[in-house]
């Protein structure tokens, strides 16, 4: 049950994932009923030359666990509706009591599964809302079973992700520099056509017309981490189509790329040192030092050996460097549940093994057993490429890994979003302030030690969105809904099915 619940956590968790926005005009007509047309009603609001899409009917088939599939036909360039089309795949989970309409679900990344997630529904959502509402999950353009970007091979991936991303020598930058031009010159080879169009906006546009074929009047969404920007934009160019929002784990989309890395390498921070206070308080914490400073030196001391001199690894060939190291001390604080975990890790770790390490790594970027991968850490890079505009010059992201103030995690972060320098499709950095101007209030969710979303970004979203209301949770891990505090169940879960906002500001404590 455990592996279940972090598994959906971390289906977009993208550790070095500096997301980015693309603003846009409102469309559609008057929106925000109880969501519980018939099918297809909503093609009557369809923009011009979009109605083909708005009223296409839809057959749904079994899918197993009380599930039905299907795929929705979208252009893959709304600038040209007539033109190509791509299919979304869709994945929904039938209401068990009186049903409202549906609620259509995102775990963010970009790259993570919506479908896996929606998989995952005894676990994301209350009990009370899968009686309520239709639990849908679709995987974004360009993700998963939705016409997917691909770039490199498993074993190239391996070597790409494996790399030294905290070089002390130049021979380690331009190690860095050729496998970021490989993989983007990989996805440009694979995937080229479909680079332009993997941006935030377009996915937005999917999930209206998704809306109007589910029959809903007014979207009724949840998302998590990068899933709250998919939200926040849809809310932006949809507002009078929004019935209810809950962005939880919020991107700050005012940053640009490189504050944004830098922001989420003092989340990252601001995490380890929980668990390390945490650890302190168990027998079979792994450092000498009880207090902060020395457990922080020690556990710095551990990545430069690694760094210096891999693990190894009982699992399979790769050594375990510092990247695979860092990636596996990441995932665990994602979830304060995982918290024993990373004490046994870095165990293992100290004593020369980093099985364990590389095992959580794995999970984080969707690495499977047997050495291939989901398109999880190629569609992140992409769809973070398009949305924003990162330096060109190599210098940059040097500068931003040197002039860190988050000395564990900075310099790794700054360097994983280096491909953005060679990508072969201009990002569009216009429209970073997104307002939502005319949407019914909008639930923010931020937690106070959130690791990968720091909860600066959640405060930052909600004053930005012209109704936002935020809920602060002051816990620790990545996002706060159905992770374990009650307080923030009840709101969120009274939002959804009557649309009454909570008010703006309100706190839920840790341990109620």
């Amino acid at each position: 049950m455990r592996r279940r619940r972090i598994a959906a956590l971390l289906a977009a968790a993208a550790l070095a994932a500096g997301c980015g926005a693309t603003g846009g005009e409102p469309a559609g007509g008057r929106g925000g009923g109880s969501a519980s047309a018939a099918p297809g009603t909503g093609a009557t609001a369809a923009p011009a030359g979009l109605q083909r899409y708005y009223g296409q009917k839809v057959s749904w088939s079994d899918c197993g666990q009380g599930f039905q599939c299907a795929r929705v036909a979208v252009p893959l360039d709304y600038d040209d509706p007539d033109g190509e089309q791509i299919k979304i795949s869709v994945v929904r989970l039938p209401a068990t009591g009186d049903r409202i309409g549906s609620l259509l679900v995102n775990p963010g990344g970009p790259g993570g599964s919506g479908i896996e997630y929606a998989r995952s529904a005894e676990y994301i959502v209350s009990k009370e809302i899968r009686a309520r509402f239709d639990i849908v999950g679709f995987d974004p353009r360009g993700v998963g079973e939705s016409s997917p970007v691909r770039c490199l091979s498993g074993s190239e991936l391996d070597r790409h992700v494996g790399l030294d991303a905290t070089p002390d020598e130049e021979s380690e930058v331009s190690a860095l520099e050729r496998s970021a031009r490989a993989f983007a010159e990989g996805c440009q080879a694979k995937s080229g056509k479909l680079l332009p169009h993997v941006g935030t906006v377009n996915a937005a546009r999917d999930m209206d017309v998704l809306r109007a074929v589910l029959g809903d009047e007014g979207l009724t969404y949840l998302g998590k981490s990068y899933g709250t920007l998919l939200g926040a934009v849809y809310a932006h160019l949809f507002p009078d189509k929004v019935r209810a929002l809950v962005l939880d784990g919020a991107v700050n989309p005012s940053l640009d790329p490189l504050e944004s890395s830098e922001a989420q390498a003092r989340g990252f921070e601001v995490a380890l040192e929980a668990f390390l206070k945490d650890c302190f308080e168990d027998a079979s914490c792994p450092f000498d030092s009880r207090e902060l400073d020395g457990a922080l030196e020690e556990f710095s001391a551990l990545m430069r050996r690694i760094d210096a001199r891999p693990l190894r690894n009982r699992t399979d060939a790769r050594p375990v460097t510092e990247a695979w190291a860092m990636l596996g001390v990441a995932t665990p604080l994602y979830d304060r549940g995982s918290w024993p975990v990373l004490r046994q890790a870095i165990a293992q770790a100290l004593a020369g093994d980093g099985t364990t390490l590389i095992s959580t790594a794995d999970l984080l970027i969707g690495r499977r057993p047997d050495g291939t991968y989901s398109n999880q850490t190629e569609a992140n890079t992409a769809i973070n490429c398009v949305d924003r505009v990162y330096p060109r010059d190599i210098d940059a992201y040097r500068r931003a890994a040197e002039s860190t103030e988050s000395p564990r995690f900075g310099a790794y972060i700054a360097w994983g979003s280096l491909p953005c320098a060679y990508w072969p499709v201009k990002g569009d950095d216009t429209g970073r302030r997104i307002t939502a101007e005319g949407a019914p209030p909008i639930v923010v969710i931020g937690t106070t030690r959130d690791p990968a979303t720091p909860y600066e970004w959640s405060q930052a979203l909600s004053t930005q969105l012209r109704s936002g209301r935020l809920i602060t949770y002051e816990g620790d891990g990545h996002t706060a809904y159905k992770t374990g505090s009650a307080c923030v169940d009840r709101l969120v879960d009274r939002y959804l099915i009557s649309r009454t906002a909570p008010a703006d500001g309100v706190r839920c404590p840790e341990r109620e």
